[in-house]
């Protein structure tokens, strides 16, 4: 699939949005990538998965970890179509656990699965949380890649879009935007 391809699915799916959005890296932006909207239909998510996948196959990663809530879908799908075990973090307290019984053998091959990247902030606290349990971080694999390819990780990265989408600090908001009511639409 080719980038505007998979725009073109969210555009479909009505998942990329426009107005005056909070992200949760505390940025503010124009548009935004509502990935749930575009994963509800599960061909759309076998596609994108295979597609995912296919980049990412040669990593040689044992397992998917994947940051709840939005990285779930996309990386249950990819550990699927790489035949792989997936596990994911999620929030207690604020900040990415494992939990639920999840284990990372010492040296276990991860690939770590989003959906979409500003900053990465929660992709790094996954990557942490692997090599914290003696992991080998393969590889991140996402969907969408906000920064245009500024996010950098340490590792191999793979998406299938790759954009620079305009984002402000909250205290550079122009005044066109600011008229516009603000919209925190993703997980909190």
């Amino acid at each position: 699939m080719t980038q505007d391809e998979v725009l073109q699915v969210f555009r479909d799916a009505g998942a990329l949005l426009d107005g005056h959005f909070l992200l949760r890296s505390g940025l503010h932006s124009r548009q935004y990538f509502q990935c749930a909207l575009a994963l509800q239909q599960m061909p759309v998510v076998e596609r994108l998965g295979s597609e995912l996948a296919r980049k990412v196959r040669g990593l040689g990663a044992a397992t998917v970890i994947a940051p709840a809530m939005g990285g779930l879908v996309i990386g249950q799908e990819v550990a699927r179509q790489l035949g792989l075990r997936f596990i994911f973090a999620e929030k207690e307290e604020g900040k990415l656990v494992l939990r639920r019984g999840f284990k990372i053998a010492p040296g276990e091959k991860i690939l770590v699965v989003e959906d979409v990247v500003t900053k990465g902030g929660r992709v790094q606290e996954t990557i942490d949380i692997a090599r914290a349990n003696s992991g080998h971080v393969v590889g991140v694999a996402i969907l969408v890649d906000r920064s245009d390819g500024q996010a950098n990780f340490g590792v191999p990265l793979a998406g299938l879009i790759a954009m620079q989408v305009e984002t402000f600090e909250p205290d550079k908001v122009p005044p066109d935007l600011s008229a516009i009511p603000v919209t925190k639409p993703g997980s909190k």
